[in-house]
């Protein structure tokens, strides 16, 4: 197997980077007199479109942790992992119609002005610094961390030096703001896709080759012939990956509370609407729903293609590493199979992947880093230059900070979606609480946000840690708890946060209830939480919007249907 590039491909990813980077100082060249405006810098204020917001919402979304992580998933569990990106298509829809609304009749900007205009600052500021820990230490860490292990495994460059250049790619495009992040996504985006449905072709053709058959088609009825067990989309209890998965929650439980609280709550993702109106944000989310069908095909099929070759002999020693089978290592594994040229094509993909996420993650670390915790605490009377500096300093530091300590993480241990998926579960069910009673009960007070934020944080630990205190055995039969590798019987990650998620919920209404109303006086001031404004009209979406989003529905259905 060649673990290098080809002149070839290094001529396409060279026309790859000169056609993102040279649009992408176009645009900032463009915008220049603009860059120094706070709004426009973090916001790209009224300037992106409809594909441009869709494209930049999945370019941000799928990266390393995808391309390699859901691959890694794919070889492991199979078509199930897929449940993160067709649910995610439903809740596009929710956060269009429901959470979009609020945020722009509101003028809300970022995540913590949320928070600062429906509770009070001290809620706002330790969830800043919250979010801010959280992008840095598990997201940024992990897209960087994978992104370069991938470009590493292909290329046979050094990993550190993979690493730093991934990192100096996304610095550049990030000083030049939302703007330029925005339109170079579209760019990013078609490489990411049209790279992405190389590899899938390559892989369905190898499992067509294997079997003495031909075309893709064949390939895909082959692998549904070889690996039945892979292309089931719910889990029972004695599947060996429950834990990841657990049953019927990916349609009712734990798995809204991360798809809801991800798309809707999130400053890295709504930050891309925040800036536009309502249709066109709708429109954008809209589209990106619609991507985001196609996502398991791209990063799904690949790791089952991966597994099936496998247990037919193939990749025996490329799927080991450290002396152990890697299932993060099947989607490099098959970009290395492919020819000069093409290679280099799904090469760009990828790195359009990682680049992206990471200038998207960035910009929102230095935005929240800028607005919410510079300018309200630090020097309130700063200008918009300054303000815009302070932000490009932030995205530098932020990078650094990720290259020295995601060596450390294990990220490459559990395999990289899962550790994204629970560590960023730890805070995901007391965040969405406080953000969904915040929306539609006027009641809600900023104590019990603070209950929900730090309360929620804290069950979160002690479920995750339970099985060490005590035998989770006797929760078997009731399904809320089996047996992991070790024979320790937990709870699944997903059910941890529906039962925080619940808890956290109780929780607020009981301490709102017993608390003095929002806005209302007391002897020590007033309440200091502020119902939002909020009319039934804004909820109503356009006809052709119901149309589209019906169409998704469909979708879903028939393939839920279909790979039970």
């Amino acid at each position: 197997m060649q673990k290098s590039l080809q002149f070839l491909d290094y001529v396409v990813f060279l026309v790859y980077f000169v056609i993102v980077a040279g649009y992408g100082l176009y645009i900032y060249k463009k915008k220049k007199r603009q860059t120094t405006d706070s709004k426009d810098f973090f916001l790209a204020e009224g300037s992106l479109t409809w594909w441009a917001i869709g494209a930049s919402l999945i370019a941000s979304n799928i990266s390393a942790e995808q391309f390699i992580g859901m691959a890694g998933s794919g070889f492991n569990i199979g078509l199930a992992i897929s449940t993160y990106e067709w649910m995610a298509a439903a809740t596009l829809i929710i956060v269009a119609v429901f959470f979009l609304p609020i945020y722009l009749k509101n003028k809300i900007y970022t995540m913590p002005q949320f928070l600062l205009t429906r509770y009070n600052k001290t809620v706002s500021t330790i969830m800043a610094v919250f979010w801010l820990l959280l992008y840095v230490v598990v997201n940024l860490t992990s897209i960087l961390y994978l992104g370069a292990l991938a470009v590493n495994t292909i290329s046979g460059i050094n990993f550190y030096v993979c690493m730093s250049l991934i990192a100096l790619f996304a610095i550049f495009i990030t000083l030049g703001g939302m703007k330029v992040i925005g339109y170079t996504d579209v760019i990013q985006v078609f490489f990411l896709i049209l790279g992405g449905l190389v590899t899938t072709y390559l892989a369905l053709s190898l499992v067509s080759e294997h079997f003495g058959q031909t075309g893709v088609l064949k390939g895909f009825s082959l692998m549904t012939e070889h690996a039945s067990d892979h292309f089931h989309m719910i889990l029972k209890k004695d599947n060996p990956h429950y834990l990841d998965l657990p049953g019927l929650t990916v349609l009712v439980g734990g798995m809204w509370i991360v798809n809801l609280n991800y798309w809707g709550c999130n400053q890295y993702i709504t930050q891309r609407a925040l800036g536009a109106d309502l249709k066109t944000a709708r429109s954008g989310l809209l589209f990106a729903g619609f991507l985001k069908l196609l996502m398991p095909v791209i990063v799904v099929l690949p790791g089952i293609a991966a597994y099936v070759l496998h247990s037919q002999g193939m990749f025996q020693q490329e799927m080991i590493k450290a002396g152990e089978l890697n299932p993060d290592n099947a989607y490099p594994v098959l970009m290395n199979l492919l020819p000069a040229g093409m290679k280099g094509l799904a090469f760009a993909a990828l790195t359009a992947a990682v680049v992206a996420s990471l200038a998207g993650k960035a910009n929102s670390i230095s935005t929240i880093f800028s607005l919410d915790i510079y300018k309200e605490i630090f020097d309130r009377n700063a200008d918009e230059k300054k303000i815009v500096n302070v932000g490009r300093v932030v995205v530098i530091v932020a990078m650094i900070l990720a290259i020295i300590i995601s060596p450390f993480l294990g990220i490459d241990k559990k395999g990289g979606f899962q550790f994204i998926q629970e560590y960023t579960g730890f805070v995901s069910p007391g965040i969405f609480a406080m953000f969904i009673l915040g929306f539609f009960w006027k009641r809600t007070t900023a104590n019990a946000a603070l209950f929900a934020m730090i309360g929620g944080f804290a069950m979160s630990l002690i479920l995750k840690f339970l099985p060490l205190w005590m035998d989770l055995s006797s929760l078997y039969d009731m399904g809320l708890a089996v047996a992991n590798s070790k024979g320790v019987y937990e709870i699944p990650f997903l059910d941890r946060m529906g039962i925080v998620f619940g808890v956290c919920v109780v929780g607020m209404i009981i301490i709102s209830l017993l608390g003095p109303a929002p806005g209302k006086v007391t002897a020590a001031g007033t309440s200091g939480s502020h119902a939002l404004e909020v009319d039934s009209s804004m909820f109503k979406p356009s006809l052709a919007f119901t149309v589209i989003a019906l169409i998704i529905c469909g979708i879903l259905t028939a393939l839920y249907t279909i790979f039970w």
